[in-house]
C-alpha cells in the first residue's frame, strides 16, 4: 500500500514538520558508490570472528519462529533482569527498507514493539514522507532490551544480541538498511566514526547497502536537523530505486 499526498503532507503536518516536502533526490556521491571508505563493512572486511553467526552456532538457520522465541527467552546479558518484555521487531518479514534503532525505550519495553512513543511518532512520519507505511518496512534494534533509564547501549550487551540482527538481516535480506543514530551506525559498521562522518554517503553492510541518519529521539530535541535527515532519506530512496 502506497501513501497519498495529502495523507503524507495531513501526516507531517500534524506532526510540525511540514517544511519537509519531496523534491529531486540528491545525487549519490560517485565516491561513495565506487569505492567503500575505511569503515564501510563488507562481508571481506568484517573480521573473521564476528562476520559468520552461523559458524558460532547461535542463531544459524533459524527461522522467524525460533528466532523469536529464543530473543523472548534470552538472558544473555543482565539486561533481561530489568525488562518487561523483550522487543523483538515489527513490519514487513521482506521489506525492502530496513530500520535500525539502538535499543528500545520505556513505551517500547511495556508494548513489546519498537518505536511507539514520540520517537515512534516522527519515525512514521519520516516513512509517511517516503512514500510507505509503517506496515511496508520492517523496524528493529540493535538491544532487543530496554536499557535502565534508557543509557547508552554496552558494548558486552551489543555483542549478546548481535546475532538476533544478524539473522533477521539475512531472513529479510533487504534492499537497504537504514541505521538510525550513532549507535546503530556503529554496531553494524564496527566503526566509532563519528556520524557527521557516515552521514550523505552509501555505506554497505556485507555488502547491503546503508544509509546513516539521525535518531528520531535527537530530531525531537534538535528539530533544525530535520532537514538534513530527509537529505539522508532522499539518498536512501535514490539508491532503492536504482536498479539492483
Amino acid at each position: 500500500m502506497t501513501v497519498s499526498e495529502a495523507t503524507r503532507r495531513a501526516y507531517l503536518e500534524a506532526l510540525g514538520i511540514t517544511q519537509w516536502e519531496l523534491r529531486a533526490s540528491p545525487a549519490i556521491p560517485a565516491t561513495a558508490v565506487d569505492s567503500a571508505p575505511a569503515y564501510s563493512t563488507s562481508a571481506a572486511a568484517r573480521p573473521a570472528v564476528a562476520d559468520d553467526v552461523s559458524m558460532r552456532g547461535e542463531t544459524g538457520g533459524m527461522d522467524w519462529l525460533t528466532l523469536e522465541r529464543t530473543v523472548a527467552a534470552c538472558t544473555r546479558c543482565a539486561l533481561h533482569a530489568t525488562r518487561t518484555q523483550t522487543v523483538f521487531g515489527v513490519g514487513n518479514r521482506q521489506a525492502q527498507w530496513l530500520f535500525v534503532g539502538e535499543a528500545p525505550g520505556a513505551d517500547e519495553d511495556r508494548q513489546g514493539e519498537p518505536f511507539v512513543g514520540r520517537a515512534g511518532q516522527l519515525l512514521n512520519a519520516m516513512i509517511e514522507a517516503l512514500g510507505l507505511t509503517r506496515e511496508e518496512v520492517y523496524i528493529a534494534n540493535v538491544l532487543k532490551c530496554r536499557p535502565p533509564g534508557n543509557r547508552d547501549p554496552q558494548p558486552n550487551e551489543v555483542e549478546c544480541c548481535e546475532p538476533y540482527l544478524v539473522r533477521q538481516i539475512e531472513l529479510i535480506n533487504p534492499r537497504l538498511i537504514v541505521a538510525l543514530g550513532r549507535h546503530a551506525a556503529h554496531s553494524l559498521l564496527k566503526t566509532d566514526a563519528p556520524l557527521s562522518r557516515l552521514r550523505g554517503q552509501r555505506l554497505a553492510y556485507r555488502g547491503t547497502p546503508l544509509v546513516a541518519t539521525f535518531h528520531p529521539a535527537y530530531l525531537l530535541r534538535s528539530p533544525a536537523d530535520k532537514r538534513r535527515a530527509w537529505d539522508d532519506l532522499c539518498l536512501a530512496r535514490k539508491i532503492v530505486a536504482a536498479p539492483a
